[in-house]
């Protein structure tokens, strides 16, 4: 399906909101501690974002969901807990382990190169031949992301090849393992790489090594793969369309990666070796943003609690995700305070 362009309104005599707008996250940090995680969601939903999914697996206990807001505030549907979600950059912790799994399987390596993989690149990627491939899992390849080039959001390009092209023979932002920067980039390369090692689509890699033993069948790659209708809108302040039909990639209702990031944190998404080949590779939680979507994915070794939320409320400057992370903070006071009392 061809990708929608979606065009970022930039909001003009923002004055007044950068003023207030600050405040909100001062008083949502401040406010006492609700003795539910339902009445913190519902504080939430009154901090202005439009709908909020959480999803809590705590061990031997049944999950627990929890909503507010709209699922579609134009028609008036409430948050669905079922409802598939755009989780962005989620999908790059379902990368990580498909790498794990090739290396653990001997046909890829983690200290060889960009350029062994990818030999056309070298000479147009800065430090192809001593960019390890661990180091593009790690982040710390110095290859510039794509979606820091000037314009991405407002046109984004329809291809891989087309993103790839956006940084070709840009100088690296750092020497490979000198520093960390999250990069976009390095996980286009990883599934082209997954890709070329298979000899077919890394979706349906992921989707046979992970997806059907976990037993994971809300998890999808793409629009083309699902009924609009099951989607959760996404909403971008200062943009009015619902952003819903916008290709953002991998989509999943929030207990299907509740049940993958469990997994993938007590190894039951391992075999052989992998457990510690990952373990020296990635994390273990992760977070996602595109826009009309945000969503954070946790594990709290502590309490042996995954904590899932969804929200699709985004905005330019940042203080929806801001927004958002004190609120999975608070809800997970809220889960340690009730599990000792």
């Amino acid at each position: 399906m061809k990708k929608q362009i979606f065009r970022i309104v930039l909001l003009t005599g923002t004055a007044i909101s950068l003023f207030f707008v600050p405040w909100i996250l001062v008083w949502a940090w401040i406010l006492p501690l609700p003795n539910t995680v339902q009445e913190q969601v519902d504080e939430a939903i009154g901090h202005g974002f439009d709908g909020m999914i959480v999803y809590i697996d705590e061990a031997g206990e049944p999950p627990a969901f929890y909503t507010g807001g709209w699922k579609d505030k134009k028609t008036k549907i409430s948050a669905d807990p079922k409802s598939l979600f755009k989780i962005a950059s989620i999908s790059k912790l379902y990368v990580a382990v498909a790498i794990t799994k090739l290396v653990n399987d001997k046909r890829l390596d983690l200290d060889k190169t960009l350029a062994d993989y990818f030999p056309e690149l070298d000479g147009r990627i800065e430090y192809a031949d001593k960019i390890a491939l661990k180091y593009m899992v790690q982040h710390r390849s110095g290859i510039p992301s794509f979606t820091n080039h000037p314009g991405f959001w407002e046109n984004p390009p329809e291809s891989a090849q087309a993103c790839l092209d956006l940084i070709l023979d840009l100088p690296a932002n750092f020497a490979p393992d000198e520093d960390y920067e999250y990069c976009n980039t390095n996980y286009l390369l990883l599934s082209e790489l997954i890709d070329k090692t298979v000899g077919y689509s890394h979706h349906q890699y992921i989707k046979e090594e992970i997806l059907v033993p976990l037993g994971l069948k809300k998890t999808f790659f793409s629009l083309e793969e699902v009924n609009i209708d099951d989607v959760m809108s996404g909403y971008y302040i200062g943009h009015e369309p619902d952003l819903k039909t916008v290709d953002y990639g991998m989509l999943a209702t929030a207990e299907d990666v509740g049940k993958f990031l469990r997994a993938l944190n007590d190894g039951s998404v391992f075999k052989g070796d992998e457990k510690d080949i990952y373990a020296s590779i990635y994390v273990y939680e992760h977070g996602g943003l595109v826009p009309g979507y945000q969503s954070l994915a946790e594990y709290h070794e502590d309490i042996d609690t995954v904590v899932v939320q969804f929200i699709n409320t985004t905005d330019f400057n940042g203080y929806q995700w801001n927004l958002s992370e004190i609120v999975i903070n608070r809800i997970v006071k809220i889960v340690k305070n009730n599990k000792s009392s």
